[in-house]
């Protein structure tokens, strides 16, 4: 099965616990999906390849690294958008692209409304983001989305999966490593994460 990466961590728990309270209200929720997508940035870049640079301190040169890849981000809208400022913060020379995608409520299937994204797809390292990994269906049409655009090196990750989704995107992207905050239980019949922490998009923009 393709890697997937429970990023398990003391404020990562407490704050996806926070997320999960149907008590906490809209703007509390927006600040506090950015700062866990902030706080899984540092796993899903851990191994992203750097190059050796030289720079000019105060007092002398001396050596140091940068990044040796571009970065995409590729948010699913309309939930997606606000993992983007959680990335941006750490890494503000991304890229970034966007894929409108909704799940059509009666068939449950991905439904494809938008798609614009970077030139060069190929050289990059490209991070989708989308809270929710339900049925895997929306997240395995935006990575392949990203592949035919040209992308090589696809990650995927969301706050909350299940494992229903899991193996949709297994099934369709063997080779896309997936990194989550939590493996929650089961969908229910209408296609709702459980225990989950409702519809994130709704929470997120009141609707």
């Amino acid at each position: 099965m393709a890697t997937f990466v429970l990023v398990e961590h003391p404020l990562i728990k407490a704050k996806l616990t926070m997320l999960r309270d149907r008590r906490t209200d809209r703007l509390q929720f927006r600040q506090i999906l950015e700062e866990v997508t902030a706080l899984m940035v540092y796993e899903i870049t851990r191994d992203f390849p750097l190059r050796q640079v030289e720079v000019e301190t105060p007092l002398e040169r001396t050596a140091g690294v940068e990044l040796a890849r571009p970065v995409v981000l590729v948010p699913v809208l309309r939930a997606g958008i606000v993992m983007l400022d959680g990335v941006l913060d750490l890494i503000p020379s991304a890229r970034v692209g966007h894929i409108g995608i909704y799940r059509d409520p009666a068939t449950l299937k991905p439904v494809e409304y938008f798609a614009k994204l970077p030139a060069n797809l190929s050289d990059a390292l490209v991070i989708v983001v989308d809270p929710m990994l339900a049925t895997g269906g929306s997240a395995a049409r935006a990575v392949s989305i990203v592949k035919e655009r040209g992308a090589r090196d696809v990650r995927f990750l969301c706050l909350v999966a299940a494992p229903e989704g899991r193996r949709a995107i297994h099934n369709a992207h063997p080779d896309v490593p997936v990194y989550a905050a939590s493996l929650d239980r089961e969908l229910d019949a209408h296609g709702y994460i459980r225990p989950g922490l409702g519809d994130a998009g709704d929470r997120l923009f009141g609707t």
